[in-house]
């Protein structure tokens, strides 16, 4: 005869696989979104006992002040200006042994594309979204210049090849074709962007 009066107990046995059920349910289907950042490739280390020695006139200067002013080559610019400048600073061909290089050859200004710097600095106090516009420009002016001489070399922009060629879905064959030929466009136009130490003033 079943006792009387007992409350009915509830099997909790369960239970436990239950949320066990439920966690690894919410593990499995939640996606982590990951953060793209910029894109840039350190320089090469260079041999200790090598001393490198950069003129002057092939550092293109940009600062940015914590008013998100830009301070260009010690000139104040508009940021609709700056992709401009830089373009004019790196395809300038001062030496003369640039001969793809449609700039003005001015000697006060950079010798060669290989040759030619840009030197960016900000303020700590440099908001995150100026920083990234200033990147964009200067990365900008560079991608304007190689689609220049991949259009003259290969009838096609170089952003567009370099984008075939990063795609992992491309044929292995088209990527064998492109490795050259966007090697060679980044070989005439070499990116190199340099940043600072940030400063507090």
């Amino acid at each position: 005869m079943p006792r009387r009066g007992a409350p009915p107990e509830v099997n909790a046995g369960s239970m436990a696989d239950i949320a066990f059920l439920l966690l690894i349910f919410f593990l499995v289907t939640t996606t982590i979104e990951t953060d793209a950042g910029l894109d840039r490739m350190l320089p090469p280390i260079e041999p200790p006992d090598q001393d490198v020695v950069i003129k002057q006139k092939n550092i293109f200067t940009v600062n940015i002040n914590k008013n998100g002013q830009l301070l260009v080559e010690e000139e104040l610019m508009d940021l609709k200006n700056l992709r401009q400048a830089a373009k004019d600073f790196l395809d300038n061909g001062g030496d003369g042994t640039c001969n793809y290089c449609k700039g003005r050859n001015d000697d006060s200004s950079s010798d060669n594309p290989t040759k030619a710097i840009i030197s960016l600095k900000n303020d700590r106090e440099t908001k995150y979204a100026t920083y990234i516009t200033v990147q964009n420009e200067l990365v900008g002016a560079y991608n304007d210049l190689r689609n220049r001489e991949a259009q003259r070399l290969y009838g096609r922009d170089f952003t567009e090849m370099e984008a075939e060629y990063l795609n992992p879905e491309t044929a292995t064959e088209i990527r064998d074709d492109l490795k050259d030929k966007v090697k060679r466009i980044q070989d005439l136009f070499p990116q190199k962007l340099s940043e600072a130490e940030t400063s507090t003033n």
